[in-house]
């Protein structure tokens, strides 16, 4: 009993399965405020492009 006890302190498996869940939650905050910080340029950029290419295939 004293040996599986001791086992059962020294996995961290479950340590390292929370640490890659903060991990990815932290990447997940950072691009999701990336994204709502950029998102109206990269929208104002890809409707130039839009109107550029719509006014070069009239010529």
């Amino acid at each position: 009993m004293k040996h599986l006890l001791k086992q059962f302190c020294k996995n961290e498996s479950g340590a390292t399965a929370i640490e890659y869940g903060l991990i990815a939650a932290l990447i997940s905050v950072v691009m999701v405020s990336v994204l709502v910080t950029l998102g109206p340029e990269i929208k104002a950029t890809f409707q130039d492009v839009q109107t550029n290419l719509a006014s070069r295939s009239s010529l």
